[in-house]
Parts: structure tokens; C-alpha cells; sequence
């Protein structure tokens, strides 16, 4: 029950009101099931004994109506009854196969809007969030873990809600023709499923627990392995990488064959139970009855129920053993989306206004699970329109600022204002919609180079005049124009592997002009070129000067030089600023830099 209560938690309301629906139409399914099965008892009866017209009272009350149309004699009657008896099954097949086309549909569109649940999820969560989280997982998640929940979860569950209306209509059925015979045939099969159900029950627990940390693995193998070709190439890794994707794999197809095995083993043993248990039903129909012929109407109505009963019942037993194994993959995604609660506070498109200058005051911030403080006490104010450099050794502070000029990370003392205006999460969209970014590694998509310049903006909504005015200003159009051969139209491969290092910086810096931003914040983002095509991209950059305001942050002090402020941190604390001429005089360590 738990873990239907888990299954049920992962729906929405209105998808909760549509499960109403489906289960209505199940019962009514059930209940056609049901008079499908009771009709064959009257017709067997006429046909073997049609003289038990005249002698039933309700044959006989329906043989007297049906003279209405023509019916004038037992056989006409036998003729009717037979027809109404096939229309009746084909009703009850045809809404069957409706029924079970709604379950379908219902369960894998949960597919689409549990996945889409988490992804709205996972990246409406903060920056500081992703810190602490594996990117393989996530998209393991989303791609695997939510496929696993709905063909195990939510299709077993459905299926065991059908089969179970299906079989307690059958089994009223059979109460009302014998009671004392259908509680032995319950109690039989319920003893017997239940007793292989708790034989397998820790079985299914250890199969779910290693399936679902196989996959696990599988996935970040993968992930890692195609991520880094050029290092396992390098490396000779390859036999390395192909051993511990086939470990798990190999667990993965024995624990989905050992699971078919044990959800298919009672089937086997039953069938056997059902075969003889008829020959005994006949021998006690007859031991009741007497006459064969008053028998063989009941006995085909078991016959037919219990050709419905024994795979309603078997694939009651496969739900449970596959709800069961589900469990790992359920809890996983149960309690992301229990504890993934965001709230959209910006919907608007319009970006907040920054012509006077950024502050930061008295800025304090500390990583999750970090023994040190990375920030401690800042005060700085950056003038619109103004180069500034962020420098400093590994771990001073310098990107931590950044982020939080970003607004990626939120201070726990301080603010981050902007001509005058606190930034926060009501805001904080309005102003990143007012930033442009050059990170260090450019992600790349195996795409054009428009799409990459215009990144995540649908191929249809590219501007491409603003895409050629951003690949200007970058020093790019004309590599684009000169030397590609479908110019902007142009594939770039996987993470750009087909461009120079200097190259896919120029796009990181269209792509971070594309939409005309108020501030341009390039991270390290020439730190892994060499002079020559720095100093490239470095012409890109100062062509901004004055126009926008920039943020650089730099190892190398040359990228910095020209830059109208120079801000130094040491250790998460801003130890001095000023022009680089003003530093070099002030800080000894940084005259140090300059000089090596």
C-alpha cells in the first residue's frame, strides 16, 4: 500500500481526476465482464435441455417477451438467446480493448509529465543546489528512473486495479451460483499465490535494490566514457570502460530474467491446479446434481469464468512482484519531487535597467558542507560602462563574486544592489536577463553555429541579423563568411571538437552578446588559450569598451591590464583595488605576478 501511495502522490490533481475516469470505466468493464460470463450459463442450459424454457421461471418470462419479435418456438428462442449471448461478449471485448487503450495512454502520458515535472524541477532549483549534485544522475533520473516507474510502477498498478475488478466480478458471479464452492476455489488460489508471494517477497526486494544500482552505474559509465573520448582514447582506457559498463549489464539482464522467472512461476504450477481442480468440479457437480445434463450449464460457466480468472489472477500476482522491484526507482523519484518545491516568481521578459553602477555590501557566503568561508566582509562598486578585472590566486574568492553578481549565489550576510535596487529572488531573472557570461569551458552543441550563437532559442525564433552583429563584435563573422563551408549554417560536432580553442570562445562571447546584455562577465575565459589567440580574443573584448560594463576575471594579469579598475583578492577577502599601474605599486605580491 505504501508504495501505491508513493505512485499516487506522483500525480497532479487533475491527473488524479482522470485516474477517476479510468477507474469508472474499468468497473463498468468489469460489470459487462461479468454479465458476458452469466450469459453463457442460460444459453448451455437451453441448448442441452431446451424443454427448461417451459419449466424456468425467468427463461420462460423471456421466452413469453420475446414473441414480440417473432420468436414462435424453442429453437427460434435457442436461435435469439445465442445472438444476444455473442453481441453481449463482443460489447464487453469492445469496451475492454477501449478500456485498456485509456490505461495505456494514461499510464505512459505520465511518462511525459513526471519526467517534465522533474526537469522544471531540477532546473528551477539554485545554483548552490547543482553543487552537490551529479549530473548523470540527474539525467538517469529523468530518461531511466522515470521509464522504470511507469512500465513497473504505474502500469502494474493499473493492471492490478483492472484484474482485480475484473476477478472480484467474476468471483460474485460464482458466489451467487455456489458458495460453498467458490470460497474452496478462493481460498486454493489465494494460499497458493500468497504463499509463493512471501517465498519471493525479499527475493524481489534484493532484485529491485541491484537492478536499480546497476543502471546506476551504467548510466554514469557511459556518461563518463563518451564525455571523455579523448582522454580514455589517450589513456587506453577503452578495455577499462567496456569492463564496467559489462558488469552491470550483465547483473541487469540476469535480474530481468530471474524477475520473469519468478512472476511467471506460479502460472506454471497453476495451470496444473486448474486443470485437475475441473475434473473434480465435474465429479462434485455431478455428486450434487445427479443428471449430467442439469451439470453441464454450471460447469461451463466455470469452465468460461475461470478462463478469465486464471490470467486476471496471474497478472495480479505479476503487479505485485513487479511493484515490488519498483521500489529503489519510486522512492528516488518520490522524494525529488517531494522535496523539489520552487515557485516561479519572475514570468515577465522585460530585463531591470542598469545605468549607474553594482554594489556589493559587507558580503559574507560559505559553501554547503565547506570548512572555511569563501567570502568574508566585501564591499566593492563597479561604475556602468566601466572594464573591471577580478584577480587573485585559486580559491581567493574572485568566481564566488562573480556567481553572486551572477545572482547564481545568494549571500547569507550582504547585498547585491544594482543602481540602487536589492537584488532578489523577485528580481533576480530581470537582472540576469541583463548579463551576458563567457564561462571558461564553452559547452558546445552538435549543431549550427547560429543555434550555438543563439543558444537554446528554437531554430525557427533565430535572429540571424543578431546573430551576425554578435558574431561581429566577437571577431567571428569572418572566419564564419571566409573559411566554413555553410558559413553560419555550419555543424560544429560534439562540443564544438571540429573548432580551435579560440574559436569556441569567440562563440561563448556572440552567444553571451546575442541579446545585447548590460554587463558582460567573462570567467577564466582565456585562461586555456595561448597568447596569440588570447590577445585575438582580447581585440574582441576591449571593442566593448564603453559600451557595455565588463567584468573580467583573470589568472594571467595581462588579460586585466587595461581594465579601468583591478579589484585583488586573497583568501575571500578584498585585499585591494585599483588601477593595474595603483596595484603594482600598493601590493607586492601582485608586483611579483607581473614581473614572473
Amino acid at each position: 500500500m505504501l508504495k501505491i501511495k508513493k505512485l499516487l502522490y506522483l500525480l497532479t490533481s487533475y491527473e488524479r481526476r482522470r485516474g477517476m475516469l479510468l477507474l469508472t470505466m474499468i468497473l463498468f468493464m468489469a460489470l459487462l465482464d461479468m454479465l458476458g460470463v452469466a450469459s453463457i450459463m442460460p444459453f448451455i442450459a437451453v441448448l442441452t435441455n431446451p424443454e427448461i424454457v417451459e419449466t424456468n421461471e425467468i427463461l420462460n418470462t423471456v421466452y413469453k417477451a420475446s414473441s414480440i419479435f417473432g420468436v414462435e418456438n424453442n429453437q427460434q428462442f435457442l436461435f435469439v438467446l445465442g445472438i444476444f449471448v455473442f453481441i453481449l461478449l463482443i460489447t464487453s471485448l469492445s469496451f475492454k480493448a477501449l478500456t485498456n487503450y485509456a490505461q495505456v495512454r494514461f499510464t505512459r502520458m505520465r511518462e511525459y509529465t513526471i519526467g517534465k515535472r522533474l526537469l522544471e524541477g531540477y532546473l528551477h532549483q539554485p545554483y548552490s543546489w547543482f553543487l552537490n549534485r551529479n549530473s548523470a544522475e540527474l539525467g538517469k533520473t529523468i530518461l531511466s528512473d522515470v521509464s522504470t516507474v511507469i512500465s513497473k510502477g504505474f502500469t502494474p498498478m493499473m493492471i492490478l486495479i483492472i484484474q482485480s475488478a475484473v476477478t472480484l466480478s467474476l468471483l460474485i458471479l460464482l458466489i451467487l451460483v455456489d458458495l460453498k464452492l467458490t470460497l474452496i476455489i478462493i481460498i486454493t488460489l489465494s494460499l497458493a499465490y500468497g504463499l509463493i508471494y512471501k517465498f519471493n517477497k525479499n527475493l524481489l526486494n534484493r532484485i529491485g535494490k541491484e537492478n536499480f544500482k546497476a543502471a546506476q552505474e551504467r548510466f554514469s559509465t557511459l556518461t563518463e566514457a563518451f564525455g571523455a573520448s579523448k582522454e580514455v582514447k589517450v589513456g587506453g582506457l577503452e578495455k577499462n570502460y567496456i569492463k564496467r559498463f559489462s558488469d552491470p549489464s550483465i547483473t541487469v539482464a540476469k535480474t530481468i530474467a530471474l524477475e520473469a522467472l519468478v512472476s511467471h512461476l506460479p502460472r506454471l504450477a497453476l495451470e496444473a491446479v486448474a486443470f485437475g481442480g475441473m475434473l473434480l468440479l465435474l465429479l462434485y457437480l455431478m455428486a450434487q446434481g445427479g443428471d449430467i445434463t442439469n451439470v453441464i450449464p454450471v460447469i461451463a460457466l466455470y469452465a468460461f469464468a475461470g478462463y478469465r480468472l486464471m490470467p486476471a489472477i496471474q497478472h495480479i500476482y505479476v503487479s505485485l512482484t513487479q511493484l515490488r522491484i519498483v521500489g529503489p526507482a519510486l522512492d528516488s523519484i518520490h522524494n525529488d519531487l517531494k522535496n523539489l518545491q520552487y515557485k516561479i516568481t519572475d514570468k515577465g521578459e522585460n530585463s531591470l535597467g542598469f545605468n549607474k553602477k553594482i554594489s556589493l555590501n559587507h558580503i559574507y557566503y560559505n559553501y554547503p558542507n565547506a570548512s572555511r568561508t569563501a567570502l568574508k566582509d566585501i564591499n566593492l562598486s563597479i561604475p556602468a560602462l566601466n572594464t573591471v578585472g577580478l584577480v587573485g590566486t585559486t580559491g581567493s574568492g574572485k568566481t564566488t563574486i562573480a556567481d553572486i553578481i551572477l545572482s547564481l549565489l545568494e549571500a547569507q550576510q550582504g547585498t547585491l544592489k544594482v543602481d540602487g535596487i536589492v537584488i532578489n529572488k523577485h528580481n533576480q531573472k530581470a537582472w540576469q536577463r541583463s548579463i551576458g557570461y563567457v564561462p571558461q569551458q564553452i559547452f558546445l552543441a552538435d549543431d549550427t553555429v547560429a543555434a550555438n550563437i543563439a543558444f537554446g532559442i528554437d531554430h525557427k525564433n533565430i535572429n540571424q541579423e543578431a546573430v551576425e552583429n554578435a558574431a561581429k563584435i566577437a571577431n567571428l563573422h569572418e572566419f564564419v563568411i571566409n573559411e566554413l563551408p555553410l558559413q553560419y549554417k555550419t555543424t560544429v560536432g560534439e562540443r564544438g571538437i571540429r573548432l580551435s580553442g579560440g574559436q569556441r570562445q569567440r562563440i561563448g562571447i556572440a552567444r553571451a552578446l546575442y541579446h545585447k546584455p548590460q554587463l558582460l562577465i567573462l570567467d577564466e575565459a582565456t585562461s586555456a588559450l595561448d597568447s596569440l589567440t588570447e590577445q585575438a580574443v582580447m581585440e574582441a573584448i576591449h571593442n566593448l569598451k564603453y559600451k557595455i560594463t565588463i567584468i573580467l576575471i583573470a589568472h594571467r594579469l595581462s588579460t586585466v591590464k587595461k581594465c579601468n579598475k583591478i579589484f585583488l583578492f586573497e583568501q575571500g577577502e578584498l585585499k585591494n583595488e585599483g588601477t593595474f599601474d595603483e596595484l603594482v605599486k600598493i601590493n607586492e605580491n601582485f608586483k611579483k605576478s607581473v614581473i614572473n
